[in-house]
């Protein structure tokens, strides 16, 4: 029982941070970080915009997806909650978004854009929260090394499908019907 009110306790104390933190509660501790940097979200709002307007919206791509910045993922309500920096759902899976902001289903992709703070976490605590809860793909941004890493999870490991740096144009799961140019990435970092 005192396990139930420790972690429901950090739940309460993830929405009393202050609105220039982002919280998390990964393996029973809260991590908190400021928000991002202008190159940080710079490359978060460019991915989201290349593979938002394909998946999200079907403008040049598919559609069918919702491409979420920042979603609050309830992987257990209120005890394990990740916050990636970019995610997307098929809507066959998802079909309606929630009406608060708690995100209770799995997502299909997520990504992290690493930044010197939160490299540790998001390589290692992260990458294996979201290998135990069965995301199907990962990508790792690296804006300051100018790296893409994208990962598929197969019997509950971690593959690497893909490397690519500086100037590469990518077309990799689970949006291969996009090419995505790095140099659009790093133009603000």
């Amino acid at each position: 029982m005192s396990a139930v009110i420790q972690e429901s306790n950090l739940y309460e104390r993830l929405l009393a941070l202050p609105e220039n933190l982002v919280g998390e509660i990964i393996d029973g501790e809260l991590y908190t970080q400021p928000r991002p940097a202008g190159p940080h979200a710079s490359v978060v709002s460019v991915l989201g915009m290349d593979i938002g307007s394909a998946y999200h919206r079907g403008r040049g791509g598919p559609g069918g997806w919702w491409i979420i910045d920042e979603p609050e993922i309830h992987f257990v309500r209120d005890i394990e909650v990740l916050a990636p920096d970019i995610a997307g759902w098929r809507r066959e899976r998802m079909p309606a978004l929630p009406k608060d902001h708690r995100f209770e289903v799995v997502p299909d992709w997520v990504c992290e854009v690493l930044s010197p703070t939160t490299q540790k976490k998001d390589r290692v605590t992260k990458t294996k929260a979201y290998g135990r809860y069965g995301v199907a793909f990962l990508w790792l941004v690296d804006p300051l090394a100018r790296i893409l890493e994208t990962y598929a999870l197969a019997d509950g490991q971690w593959t690497i499908t893909g490397l690519y740096q500086d100037e590469d144009e990518v077309s990799a799961a689970p949006f291969e019907s996009i090419t995505i140019p790095l140099n659009d990435l790093w133009a603000g970092s």
